[in-house]
């Protein structure tokens, strides 16, 4: 079968086609034949060598994100043929998604959603997972406010849509004023470019996607999650009751059903940039790199 591996670290000339041996699925594991995946941030530093300790061996297959066709679905009850969605955690599991044919735990692979395309629900349980997770821990509840650091990106935009759906209201810290339309249409309140323009100790809790580090916006007594690993931890604010967190997602298959019935009920609208085939790895690559996107990059197979 077709997998896309790297055997070295580097620019994205590294990544090549490989015939690879198909999976041998475990007893609690679903073979499922991929149609889509998508290229996410964790993809582009494993590739480059950047996340250091707790790396695969080489040669490694990547890719986190899957959209396919259950082939053999074990005792998992799901059924050849059905469409799903699943997130593997490459880095901890070994277990990459670029191939013709993944073998996962059942816990990690979910329906996929009805309301759109299974290259449109490719880009969904990464971003997605890290957005429903992070949210579950702030624990904030309908009728609290939320801030969101970074709420055009793929986990920001995706945590602004799942916190309205939850009644929550929403403030949002974008980039760039092209991304303020975005926020506003989705349903945050108040949209800004200015850390300064948010009102000191007044949010119940902060979802941090970039590395803001916007503290004195929560509340004391609050919760501040970040995601931006790379930035490494959130300043100590047990001093005001605030308790922080770096969250790292993790692999759960009840989560993504939750997500996929937002999907299908209209509350969560999922957001392809660009489209290319297996064969045109390194140019998905490219335009990942090239920044400005308006949405997630897949890849078909």
């Amino acid at each position: 079968m077709r997998a896309i591996q790297i055997d070295r670290f580097g620019t994205p000339d590294v990544l090549g086609i490989v015939d690879a041996p198909q999976p041998e699925p475990g007893a609690e594991d679903v073979l499922i034949r991929t149609v889509a995946t998508s290229i996410n941030p964790v993809d582009d530093k494993t590739r480059e060598g950047a996340i250091g300790e707790g790396t695969p061996p080489l040669p490694m297959t990547l890719g986190w994100d899957l959209a396919g066709i259950v082939v053999d679905g074990g005792t998992s009850g799901l059924r050849a043929g059905e469409r799903v969605i699943a997130m593997s955690h490459q880095l901890s599991s070994g277990r990459g998604t670029w191939a013709d044919l993944v073998a996962l735990p059942a816990q990690a692979v979910a329906a996929a959603p009805h309301a759109v395309s299974l290259v449109e629900a490719a880009t969904l349980p990464l971003p997605g997972l890290s957005a429903w997770q992070t949210l579950d821990w702030l624990a904030v509840s309908s009728g609290q406010r939320l801030l969101i650091a970074g709420a055009a990106g793929a986990v920001g935009g995706l945590a602004l849509q799942i916190a309205r759906a939850r009644g929550i209201t929403v403030d949002a810290l974008v980039s760039r004023d092209a991304q303020a339309g975005f926020a506003r249409d989705h349903g945050a309140d108040l949209v800004t470019t200015d850390r300064h323009a948010l009102q000191d100790r007044s949010y119940d809790a902060v979802f941090d996607t970039f590395g803001a580090f916007v503290t004195e916006a929560v509340a004391d007594g609050g919760r501040y999650a970040s995601i931006a690993t790379q930035a490494g931890p959130v300043p100590d604010l047990s001093s005001r009751g605030v308790r922080t967190t770096v969250n790292q997602v993790r692999e759960d298959g009840t989560g993504l059903s939750e997500l996929t019935k937002l999907v299908d009920r209209g509350s969560l609208r999922l957001r392809m940039h660009s489209t290319f085939g297996l064969h045109e790895i390194q140019a998905a690559h490219d335009s990942f790199l090239r920044g400005g996107l308006t949405g997630k990059v897949t890849v078909i197979f």
